[in-house]
């Protein structure tokens, strides 16, 4: 029906409740001896209200966030979403008690509703889906930044889920379908971006590990240079040498 499931699901995963909230009501209005104890123990409701509310405040405020979320929809069922907390995959439930998010190894993160509300959440399916891929690569400072460009240029083009989405003005420009800038100069590397769009997250990720990859096949056969981390270590062994000639001269 191409319909978003989020009200749907939502309603699926509540209708045991509201079916036993109106249950429980019906009991207590319609048979005369519940009914009867039922204004007994209204009577003395006072404490055990404050009991109850006591001990289920974070059962509440669970279920407000979830129906704020289904409100206002920070996201839906089959968004792919991160939290600020850490957890990221594509959101697969949303009940009155918490969130289920399936993440890429295939995992259920449940996450309480009234965490999830009050979290950040960078939502990549929202309005739109398409993404604008960020690709780094570090290279030597002796190699051929140029090359180098044009490697990763042609590397993510030929890519099948690239896309090219330069407008008729920047293609009239001859602007490149895969723009590179010189993000730093680090302490052992120049640091390259390059600007892919592709049609949704998952394709995303897919292209940034297939363009590792063939990049890394291609700079080794070209010569250029990927750096690693590393250290110069002085030893001072004349200052090291004073230092004992120092304390035996004291003894």
């Amino acid at each position: 029906m191409r319909v978003d499931p989020t009200n749907f699901k939502f309603l699926k995963n509540s209708i045991s409740f509201i079916c036993f909230s109106i249950g429980l009501f019906f009991i207590f209005t319609k048979i005369p001896y519940f009914k009867t104890l039922g204004t007994a123990l209204f009577a003395s409701a006072g404490i055990l209200a404050a009991i109850l509310g006591f001990a289920s405040q974070k059962a509440v405020a669970n279920i407000i966030g979830g129906v704020f979320i289904l409100i206002f929809k920070p996201f839906r069922v089959g968004d792919a979403v991160k939290i600020s907390s850490g957890s990221e995959g594509i959101i697969e439930e949303i009940t009155l008690r918490h969130t289920v998010i399936r993440d890429y190894e295939f995992r259920r993160v449940i996450i309480p509703n009234s965490i999830v509300s009050e979290d950040t959440i960078t939502n990549s399916s929202i309005a739109d889906e398409k993404i604008r891929k960020f690709i780094e690569f570090g290279i030597a400072y002796d190699a051929d930044i140029d090359l180098a460009e044009k490697i990763i240029q042609q590397e993510i083009e030929k890519h099948p889920k690239f896309m090219d989405l330069r407008t008729i003005e920047e293609i009239a420009r001859n602007t490149p379908k895969v723009p590179i800038k010189v993000i730093s100069l680090g302490d052992f590397s120049v640091n390259l971006r390059a600007f892919a769009w592709v049609e949704d997250f998952d394709s995303s990720i897919d292209l940034q590990r297939d363009v590792f990859r063939s990049v890394k096949l291609a700079f080794d056969k070209e010569g250029i240079e990927i750096p690693f981390p590393h250290r110069t270590i002085v030893f001072k062994n004349k200052d090291a040498k004073s230092k004992d000639d120092n304390i035996k001269k004291l003894n």
